[in-house]
């Protein structure tokens, strides 16, 4: 794998999550109709992958970063105004792949031990407080609960961060997994927040996409892909992508 240095992360502010966004969507609306085909071969390969008997829901947490990884590559495509090719789609099997690879198991360990941890949190309370009494084991089994939710959303996030940036380092910068995962988690704490910011529009978005029957993720897809691309310049790369890409 080749390497390229890899600047500090920089911090920047809340604002250009609305820039990141904007960026996007100028990415999707020059070429919507490749983008709209990748968004919907990424949504029908999850589809298909998680109907698999038993092991599909495994193989979706496996392959949601390999295809993230590709959504980089098409949103650096276009970018720099390169043709759009749903192959590229597929780029986290085509270059890098044992690192991208490497990736999606950590996704896969980092949701089953989060939700394992969580669960044993709930699972304690709830037990000790049956040992104690009635009274106690509501107020326990209360307290457990909310507890597990604390512990599940903190870690969900750390999980997320360390996700975030990292095919991005992986496919420019020529990182190994574990450093990409860990600067990812660095560049988005130095970043809070901002990312915070990023994730509450994000959330609101999604939840808009849903309401025409999810037709909307056609369009979300491209432009959070776009909106990440444009995040990862302006934090890691020697420029910021707006201004020059704007340009080309």
């Amino acid at each position: 794998m080749s390497e390229a240095p890899l600047p500090r992360p920089r911090t920047v502010s809340p604002a250009r999550c609305l820039d990141w966004l904007a960026e996007g969507w100028r990415l999707f609306a020059r070429e919507p109709l490749p983008w709209l085909l990748a968004a919907g071969s990424f949504l029908l390969v999850l589809t298909l992958i998680g109907v698999v008997p038993l092991v599909g829901w495994a193989i979706t947490l496996l392959g949601f970063p390999i295809l993230g990884a590709g959504l980089v590559a098409l949103a650096d495509d276009a970018a720099h105004a390169r043709p759009l090719r749903l192959v590229t789609l597929f780029d986290g099997l085509r270059r890098d792949a044992n690192s991208h690879i490497m990736v999606g198991v950590f996704h896969l360990a980092g949701a089953l031990g989060i939700g394992f941890l969580a669960a044993l949190v709930g699972a304690s309370a709830a037990l000790t407080g049956a040992l104690i009494g009635p009274l106690a084991a509501v107020g326990l089994a209360t307290g457990g609960f909310m507890l597990a939710v604390v512990v599940f959303t903190a870690l969900w996030l750390l999980l997320i961060m360390a996700l975030w940036f990292a095919p991005a380092l992986i496919r420019f910068h020529g990182m190994e997994p574990v450093p990409a995962l860990t600067t990812s988690i660095h560049a988005c704490i130095q970043n809070l927040p901002t990312c915070l910011v990023l994730a509450l529009g994000l959330y609101v978005l999604t939840w808009v996409a849903m309401i025409p029957a999810g037709l909307g993720l056609l369009v979300l897809i491209p432009v959070v892909a776009g909106a990440h691309h444009a995040a990862y310049l302006d934090i890691f790369a020697d420029r910021p992508a707006l201004t020059d890409n704007a340009s080309r």
